[in-house]
């Protein structure tokens, strides 16, 4: 009987603890006007006769609402650009609060007729358009890639305020094709007819990378030939030249180990015993390895000055192995491993075109990191 009487004392006890946390009192000590009306309006919902909550929403909605009035004034008096976004913040947290309050029946007959300010958060709005808007015309009249860039975020902030303001759309348009950075992408020149392939294929990846290019809105790659047919003026060149390949390098070496074992069985006498021996044998491993390698360059340069603005070197290697073995003498000298070599035979190699693609792997890897990061934040 204790141990029950103790759990309905401590369930009672949390009750009260809980009621006073979800009335909204502590933050209404603290100062947060807001919270405040916002947990007595639930605690109402839940429980319409809790006179704590009550007593909370009558003071809390009347500070709420002084507290955000006395905000509106203060920033009209500003001579902040944007004072008008602080203004419709605050209507919009008044009117949040009034239908707050209206959405629960109880809290109605603690505050009859919240305000509201309708009319004013709509002129908020339009004068914080306004001030988005003139700001962007001020940064793009600077007539420069980064002030244009600033107009269109600008542009954009007055759209999200007011959709159909003057000609934001069109302005925003307007500072978007100011900032952008044309880039027209050549192709790479290889002077073989063996590698052209290769080289194609190397390229259609490049092409690829710089269509789904997203990253930065700023930045547009074109491919040469689509510049030319959609008459591009480029902001920047970017050549992609190999300084040097090499492909088929071969290097094969030969590694010859004198093998024995001990007792080995190598025959037997005449009564079938068997007789221990020791077998040798003479083991050629061979290692052969392809190398290719290669050096790309890629230049980035200003069209109008024909200056180099950014410049960097990919090195790309890879190594095409094989390894296979031979032996003389007893073959019970050799290991199981050392036998599966020498049931290997030497293979073809890839042809030359495999290997050229093969190396420039890792330089396409490096090749579009670089440009994601010289780019993204251009």
């Amino acid at each position: 009987m204790k141990n029950i009487s103790r759990l309905r004392y401590f369930i009672y006890l949390s009750l009260i603890i809980i009621g006073g946390c979800t009335t909204g009192k502590k933050a209404l000590q603290k100062g947060d006007y807001d919270a405040s009306v916002e947990k007595s309006v639930s605690r109402l919902q839940n429980s319409p006769k809790n006179s704590e909550a009550m007593e909370v929403l009558k003071t809390a909605y009347g500070l709420a609402l002084q507290d955000h009035l006395r905000k509106i004034d203060e920033a009209k008096m500003s001579n902040d650009l944007f004072r008008w976004e602080s203004v419709m913040y605050d209507y919009q947290k008044i009117n949040q609060l009034a239908d707050d309050i209206n959405s629960c029946p109880a809290c109605l007959a603690i505050v009859p007729n919240p305000s509201k300010y309708i009319t004013e958060l709509a002129d908020s709005k339009y004068n914080a358009a306004g001030a988005r808007y003139g700001s962007g015309l001020g940064y793009l009249r600077e007539n420069n890639r980064q002030a244009a860039k600033k107009a269109y975020y600008e542009f954009e902030k007055t759209i999200n305020l007011q959709p159909d303001y003057k000609d934001a759309k069109a302005k925003m348009e307007d500072a978007y094709w100011a900032a952008v950075t044309r880039v027209v992408v050549q192709p790479i020149i290889v002077n073989s007819s063996m590698y052209k392939l290769s080289a194609d294929y190397f390229q259609q990846q490049i092409d690829q990378y710089i269509a789904k290019y997203s990253k930065n809105k700023f930045v547009i790659f074109y491919g040469e030939e689509q510049a030319t047919n959609q008459k591009i003026v480029p902001d920047q060149v970017l050549s992609l030249n190999f300084d040097d390949f090499v492909v088929g390098q071969t290097y094969v070496k030969e590694r010859v180990e004198k093998l024995k074992r001990d007792s080995v069985v190598i025959g037997e006498t005449r009564d079938k015993k068997p007789v221990y021996g020791t077998v040798k044998a003479t083991l050629s491993i061979f290692e052969k390895n392809i190398s290719s390698s290669g050096l790309l360059d890629m230049s980035i340069t200003d069209w109008k000055t024909r200056k180099l603005v950014h410049q960097q070197k990919f090195p790309g290697t890879y190594v095409w192995r094989d390894s296979w073995a031979s032996y003389k003498g007893d073959d019970r000298a050799l290991s199981n491993q050392q036998l599966a070599i020498t049931r290997r035979k030497e293979q073809l190699p890839p042809p030359p075109s495999a290997l050229f693609l093969e190396f420039t792997k890792p330089i396409y890897n490096q090749l579009v990191e670089d440009i994601g990061y010289y780019y993204n934040n251009y």
